[in-house]
């Protein structure tokens, strides 16, 4: 294979930021990046495209520091996609097994993934992954790995993720009018599981919790298959319009406040603590006291894991996380968040971030680079089970993708 068809790269589309990442795999399976690039999120809000002039700039500029870093030219990539139009729900797929003592087959396995997706959606949404949760094999239940097993029957359990065209459609426009083609989607909080969660926590039942700049996704996963997928419209950008709104800063100044002189935690700071942060106007220089800052912080921190029990409670997976909480994403990196986490949700909590990394990796070994190395590594796990894709219809595309992670090349 000549050397650039091994090149991944990946372009994490958030509210904030837009980081743009090419890498390749090591003989050793690690993954070594060539470059990055990072740009303001011009023209993006809460995961959705509000300006579509301003997000392709914002792309193009991510891409071409990338470029630059890595010295090789972009045309395509896979892109992150978030927002609370994203959601899951579950379906159910049934293919007979091919008769013949090699048993169930990875065509049997494609075709019971396809008779998953008999769903009704309406007009305005697209299927964008078919995760694979268990099969069943005649009587055999939670089969994990059907392959070459004997029977007549296979059934699969799903996730089935969809997102709304608009908004699918929109980014795709974005991506082009950028120069890149988009070679596949993938929700932001699956990619970031693939960069923090240990095998223990994807196999006993664990919440990812990625909290970006507008909006928090979570996906819960138990016994290495995801069972629920959603994003709230609440950030790490509300600390800060909170701060700027209650002590009337500027944001630029109670960005600095929250990122370096307050805790989500409030007790943890001291009472009589004072900070002095440029205001505005002809006001100069104005004093706060760090503790009643450090409150406002923690008020919102409670209400965004009430929001996060609320909807864990919801998927009806509550009873099933004994890892707990897993945060990660810029906004986890708030001093006291994951206290603050324990003690609203009275779970295990730890903020993560990616490692095994190698090359230009210094933006990324941060919480803030979970979902552009977690895609990186969904890519290098598809480039390693790599072979012919038969033409398939885009929804049926991605659940072709799952069913390379799924078995062995």
């Amino acid at each position: 294979m000549p050397p650039n068809e091994k090149l991944l790269t990946a372009i994490d589309v958030g509210s904030t930021k837009v980081i743009a990442a090419i890498a390749e795999p090591s003989a050793e399976g690690e993954l070594v990046v060539l470059g990055v690039g990072i740009s303001p999120a011009r023209g993006m809000r809460r995961g959705a495209v509000a300006d579509a002039k301003e997000l392709s700039y914002s792309i193009r500029e991510a891409v071409m520091g990338a470029q630059a870093a890595a010295g090789v030219k972009v045309t395509q990539a896979m892109f992150s996609i978030d927002g609370d139009h994203i959601a899951s729900q579950s379906s159910h797929g049934v293919a007979a097994i091919s008769r013949g003592e090699q048993g169930v087959t990875k065509e049997d396995i494609r075709r019971s993934l396809e008779a998953s997706q008999a769903i009704n959606l309406p007009s305005n949404r697209e299927v964008l992954h078919v995760l694979p949760c268990r099969f069943r094999v005649d009587d055999q239940h939670g089969v994990r790995d059907p392959l070459g097993m004997l029977g007549f029957r296979l059934e699969v359990d799903v996730q089935v993720v969809t997102g709304s065209s608009t908004a699918i459609q929109n980014l795709i426009k974005c991506a082009r009018s950028a120069g890149v083609e988009v070679s596949e989607l993938v929700v932001a909080s699956l990619a970031s599981a693939e960069a923090v969660l240990t095998p223990d926590e994807r196999q006993v039942g664990v919440a990812l919790v990625d909290i970006g700049g507008g909006l928090t996704s979570i996906a819960l996963i138990v016994e290495d298959a995801v069972w629920f997928v959603k994003s709230i419209e609440v950030g790490g950008g509300h600390f800060t319009s909170d701060l700027a709104q209650l002590l009337r800063l500027p944001l630029d100044t109670a960005n600095h406040l929250k990122e370096n002189l307050v805790s989500a935690y409030a007790k943890e700071v001291p009472i009589d603590q004072m900070c002095e942060l440029i205001g505005f106007g002809s006001e100069g220089r104005v004093r706060v006291l760090s503790r009643e800052a450090s409150e406002i912080v923690q008020a919102r921190a409670e209400e965004l894991f009430d929001l996060i029990e609320q909807q864990i409670a919801r998927s009806g997976y509550s009873g099933l996380l004994p890892a707990g909480l897993v945060l990660t994403g810029g906004g986890s990196q708030l001093r006291g968040l994951d206290k603050v986490a324990r003690s609203v949700t009275q779970r295990p909590v730890r903020v993560a971030a990616p490692n095994g990394l190698r090359g230009m990796t210094d933006a990324l070994h941060l919480p803030s680079g979970a979902t552009i190395v977690g895609m990186l590594r969904w890519g290098m796990q598809s480039l390693a089970r790599q072979s012919p894709q038969p033409a398939l219809s885009r929804s049926r595309s991605t659940s072709w993708n799952w069913l390379k992670r799924l078995l062995p090349g």
